[in-house]
């Protein structure tokens, strides 16, 4: 008899209770982001302002729609969270089983900020968005309790520009698929 796998941190983290889907649509900015991403460790100093527009489709699951700077040039990323086994837990799927990303609303206040948490394979990344692109101490300090819970720490956190967004793309810098 096989132990049960260990928890995966994701598991763990307990989705925002009486969330309306509909609470969160609009447009987000993204604030702040935890993660061990070599390539976010990498290239820190290049962050770019993002923002998020969620639109509730059917209900149940969110499109999503990135816009973010690369090369100087306006991006928009589409993606799909699909309804997962409790509310408040998406699955973001990607080409084949091992693209597969959770994402759980951690908590959010649908007036000024979101956390929300992603998980692809082993790998967590928490993200905090705001309203506007600025949120208050006690959000911040919220969110950095989060990241801190799941076993991330502060040389792993990112703040990101408060200017320079994106409102939209031309038809031919828009992806759909993963981030």
């Amino acid at each position: 008899q096989r132990p049960p796998p260990p928890q995966s941190a994701l598991e763990k983290v307990v989705a925002q209770e009486g969330l309306s889907l509909h609470q969160l649509s609009g447009k987000w900015f993204l604030v702040s982001m935890a993660s061990r991403c070599s390539y976010l460790a990498e290239h820190s100093h290049q962050l770019e302002a993002t923002t998020m527009t969620v639109t509730v489709l059917d209900g149940q699951s969110l499109a999503i729609s990135t816009f973010r700077k690369l090369d100087r040039m306006c991006w928009e990323i589409r993606q799909h969270y699909l309804p997962a086994q409790a509310p408040g837990r998406f699955l973001l799927k990607g080409e084949g089983d091992c693209s597969k990303v959770d994402v759980v609303v951690g908590e959010a206040d649908a007036s000024s900020f979101v956390i929300l948490y992603y998980q692809k394979g082993r790998s967590i990344s928490v993200k905090l968005y705001g309203r506007s692109s600025l949120v208050s101490d006690a959000v911040m300090d919220k969110f950095e309790q989060r990241v801190r819970a799941v076993g991330l720490s502060e040389d792993v956190t990112y703040r990101f520009p408060t200017y320079g967004f994106c409102d939209s793309a031309d038809e031919f810098h828009i992806l759909d698929g993963e981030l």
